[in-house]
C-alpha cells in the first residue's frame, strides 16, 4: 500500500509519471518546474512568459550555433544537444527529441561496441579520415591561419 502524500508532495507527479522518463525520475522539465525559484516565476504570468521566451531564445542559439560547428573539427553535436538540454528545461518538444537522440546515440553505441575489433578499428578509421577532409577542405575555403607554421603540410 502506497504511503499517504504529505502537503509538499501536494499536485507534485509521482515519481516515473513522466513519459519520457524511463529511469523513475522525474524528468528534466519536471524537475526545473518543482524548484522553488521556478514556481515563484511561474506565478507572475508576464515574468514566465519572458523567462519562458528567454529560454527559447538562448536555447536556440546554442542549437544554431552547434549546427554552424558540426561540420567543423570539434563537438558540434555536442554543442547541439547542449541547446536541446537547456531547451528541454521548458519545452515538452524539446524534450522529446532529446530522448529520442539519447535513445539512438545509445542504440548506435551499443551496437559498435558489439562488433569485432576489425569493424571498430575500420569506423574510426572512416571517422578520422572524414574529419581530415573536413578539416582540408576547411582550411582551403578559409585559409591557413598565420599562427600556423610553415612547416606544417597544409597548402597556403
Amino acid at each position: 500500500m502506497a504511503p499517504p502524500e504529505s502537503r509538499a508532495d501536494a499536485g507534485r507527479p509521482r515519481r516515473g509519471s513522466s513519459r519520457f522518463d524511463s529511469d523513475e525520475h522525474y524528468s528534466l522539465r519536471e524537475r526545473v518546474r518543482d524548484t522553488r525559484w521556478r514556481r515563484r516565476v511561474a506565478a507572475r504570468r508576464s515574468l514566465d512568459h519572458g523567462y519562458r521566451m528567454a529560454v527559447g531564445v538562448v536555447g536556440g542559439l546554442i542549437v544554431a550555433l552547434g549546427v554552424l560547428a558540426i561540420p567543423l573539427p570539434g563537438p558540434g553535436w555536442l554543442i547541439v544537444i547542449a541547446g536541446l538540454f537547456v531547451l528541454a528545461t521548458e519545452f515538452t518538444w524539446a524534450e522529446r527529441l532529446l530522448d529520442f537522440t539519447r535513445r539512438h546515440v545509445k542504440r548506435w553505441s551499443d551496437w559498435v561496441g558489439r562488433q569485432a575489433l576489425w569493424v571498430r578499428l575500420v569506423l574510426g578509421l572512416a571517422t578520422a579520415a572524414f574529419v581530415y577532409a573536413v578539416l582540408l577542405v576547411t582550411l582551403h575555403l578559409t585559409g591557413v591561419p598565420d599562427w600556423v607554421p610553415g612547416w606544417v603540410p597544409l597548402w597556403r
